[in-house]
């Protein structure tokens, strides 16, 4: 059986917690003008912004949350492992690629995107098969996660398009995107170096090949 070490859940629980707190000071620095109902969490950490700072560095936490937790999330599919990774770069590629102050940048928006599918599919490609599967990595629930987080990604861009409530839209995604790591994690059995040895405690040092006498 393969073990989740203890930094794993410490990462993964770092991560959401983070993000709130990293987009409430930026919101809280940007004053009454910004508008967290209908404005993106990128006006934040745009270039010259109040927040940027602040913004700036959340992303980068969570980038290397992510990755921490991508390799040590060891009972998930390599596939969804490193989906989680990429999520995680591309957290970090965004603070090289700000959004300007005003108008769009399509750089900024296809790193965007990129980040919010590997996000979205980490889930069902880290499944696994077999009774000893932790439950957050079984096929229905991490392809019932996946569909959600599609979902949540379709809203989004209809918000943009519709000029509707996007910064809830995006908000609500990627607070789940950044929570359903920790779900993963804490379903999953944790142990240290100690655990990954299938010794049993009667069994002697020495190799098969040791006789007494």
């Amino acid at each position: 059986m393969l073990f989740v070490p203890w930094w794993a859940l410490v990462s993964s629980g770092f991560a959401p917690v983070a993000l709130v707190a990293g987009w409430w000071v930026a919101e809280a620095l940007q004053g009454p003008a910004y508008d967290p109902v209908t404005q993106t969490i990128s006006v934040l950490a745009a270039v010259g912004a109040p927040g940027y700072w602040v913004m700036t560095s959340t992303l980068v936490a969570l980038g290397v949350c992510h990755l921490l937790t991508a390799r040590g999330l060891r009972p998930a599919a390599p596939a969804g492992r490193l989906a989680l990774a990429g999520g995680g770069v591309a957290a970090i590629a965004l603070t090289l690629v700000p959004a300007p102050v005003s108008g769009g940048s399509l750089r900024h928006g296809a790193v965007v995107v990129i980040g919010f599918a590997l996000l979205a599919l980490w889930p069902v490609l880290a499944a696994g098969r077999g009774a000893g599967v932790p439950w957050g990595l079984r096929p229905v629930p991490t392809l019932l996660v996946s569909a959600l987080m599609c979902a949540g990604a379709g809203w989004f861009v209809l918000t943009l398009l519709d000029h509707g409530p996007t910064g809830v839209a995006e908000r609500v995604l990627t607070e789940a995107q950044t929570l359903w790591p920790l779900v993963v994690v804490v379903s999953c059995p944790r142990g240290g170096a100690a655990h990954a040895t299938s010794r049993s405690p009667g069994q002697p040092r020495g190799g098969s090949g040791e006789r007494d006498g």
